[in-house]
């Protein structure tokens, strides 16, 4: 008996090899790991965020995010400040080192994009792109289906904050 692979077989295993792929060229091209650069890149859309709301967006145990942010706050990539409403509580902030990172991340992640769309028009990229986030959105405890936004051009960068896209630009 020959067993198909199922949807859910398939996404995963896209989602490793992309993961895996980025990783490796991050890792030579930018002295980053694939979980550093997501780090960054949520962090550059929730600038001031604490510990606890990044690692629920990361969807990440918050002990194993404090780790990853020891790390990155000593390598000079992320800054703790100290929460104006709450002494005890510390916000994140990308430091100045960081922001021109962005770019190169967003390079290094369209290259792998290409690479796996190589064969799509830019039509089924849309159009993959497009179903994918709506799949996201049925599975999603956090995002309501409504409240997605479309599908961004099939080329364009990710929305990125008005600092990074002025870093970026140069």
């Amino acid at each position: 008996m020959e067993i198909e692979p199922n949807f859910g077989f398939i996404v995963h295993d896209v989602a490793r090899l992309l993961s895996r792929r980025f990783n490796d060229r991050a890792v030579v091209r930018l002295g980053l790991t694939r979980a550093q650069c997501r780090l960054l890149g949520y962090l550059a859309r929730n600038e001031g965020i604490n510990q606890a709301g990044l690692a629920d967006l990361l969807e990440i145990k918050p002990m194993t995010l404090v780790r990853q942010i020891d790390r990155m706050e000593d390598s000079g990539w992320i800054a703790r400040r100290p929460d104006p409403a709450d002494r005890r509580a510390r916000r994140l902030y990308l430091t100045e080192r960081a922001w021109p990172i962005l770019s190169r991340i967003l390079a290094v992640s369209d290259e792998v994009k290409s690479e796996a769309f190589v064969g799509l028009s830019d039509a089924e990229g849309h159009a993959l792109i497009e179903q994918l986030r709506r799949v996201h959105a049925n599975l999603s405890d956090r995002v309501p289906p409504a409240s997605l936004p479309a599908a961004a051009g099939f080329d364009d960068p990710p929305a990125m904050p008005r600092a990074a896209r002025a870093v970026a630009a140069g």
